[in-house]
């Protein structure tokens, strides 16, 4: 579904993701089929607008101003321009070091949703940075309607975003408390593919988990060296069958990986503010995501 583009597809995913309610979406695509009754009628060939999401779990997020991190937005300049994100780390002494993680963001910009889940890694025990790949369109901020926001980000390109990345896994690699080639990536969606565009082109991380993102080719995965853990939802059938076939590449080229698939759920399901969510598969998924981190981010030195 998600490799579509027509106008319908999009608002589709823009609602599976969390960024309209249920009530936006028909009303959207009622203004492009000339009705409600026409719009239902679109609608109920989606597969994932079945989903119902499930009670978020207490304490699952982490506010910025929890008592055992320390978070903020940031700001720096990279090769392309001023750079803006979120960073997030545990609080500790000033001579202790930690490993990272980079949380690439799905297709709207990095909004308070990507924000947490970097906090979330920074409860797990890393010091982790989202980039916000609208950057060099002035930043999430300058887009407040979602459908604002996946239009700026169709407007970036694969080498724009990957540069992106790499000048926040630089600003990582030189913060203090940092181990700095012990740097993981971690991404959803639209994110999930940055992270595997990341590990194809860039070496230097040292675990990546890309979460439902498109897989890349045959071509491309002989490129990867880092070990990765791809997590994806059963019932994102077309999405899902595409890394099927990935992962036997990936084990014909003994490339060091994982796969999960999470049972009965659809794409998106780790979206807490979308109607897909999953409580049971996305703390499960979380879960396994940190443990492969401190598999590989944390071993001790050979």
């Amino acid at each position: 579904m998600y490799d579509k583009q027509g106008p319908i597809d999009q608002l589709v995913h823009l609602y599976v993701d969390g960024g309209i309610t249920r009530r936006d979406l028909v009303r959207r695509v009622a203004r492009k089929t000339g009705g409600i009754a026409a719009a239902m009628g679109v609608l109920a060939g989606y597969e994932d607008l079945k989903a119902q999401p499930t009670p978020v779990p207490a304490n699952l997020r982490v506010p910025a101003d929890a008592d055992d991190i320390e978070a903020r937005d940031i700001e720096w300049g990279g090769q392309g321009g001023r750079l803006f994100g979120h960073l997030a780390m545990p609080k500790v002494a000033p001579n202790v070091y930690l490993p990272g993680v980079l949380v690439v963001h799905e297709n709207r910009g990095l909004v308070e949703h990507i924000k947490d889940v970097t906090r979330r890694a920074a409860r797990a025990g890393f010091i982790a940075l989202s980039v916000d790949l609208l950057s060099r369109q002035g930043g999430v901020g300058q887009f407040p309607e979602a459908t604002a926001q996946t239009a700026a980000y169709g407007r970036t390109v694969q080498w724009e975003r990957m540069q992106d990345l790499v000048d926040g896994l630089d600003y990582l690699k030189y913060h203090p408390n940092i181990v700095f080639d012990r740097i993981g990536i971690v991404g959803f969606c639209a994110g999930g593919q940055n992270v595997w565009d990341f590990i194809v082109n860039i070496p230097e991380t040292a675990a990546a988990v890309p979460f439902y993102g498109a897989p890349p080719s045959a071509d491309d995965i002989a490129k990867i060296r880092t070990p990765v853990l791809g997590i994806y939802a059963e019932l994102d059938r077309s999405l899902t069958q595409r890394m099927l076939t990935a992962a036997t590449t990936l084990s014909q080229q003994q490339k060091v990986h994982g796969l999960m698939i999470q049972e009965g759920v659809r794409h998106a399901f780790h979206n807490d503010t979308g109607p897909a969510y999953n409580a049971d598969a996305a703390t499960d998924a979380w879960a396994r995501a940190m443990a492969f981190f401190n598999k590989y981010l944390r071993a001790p030195r050979a």
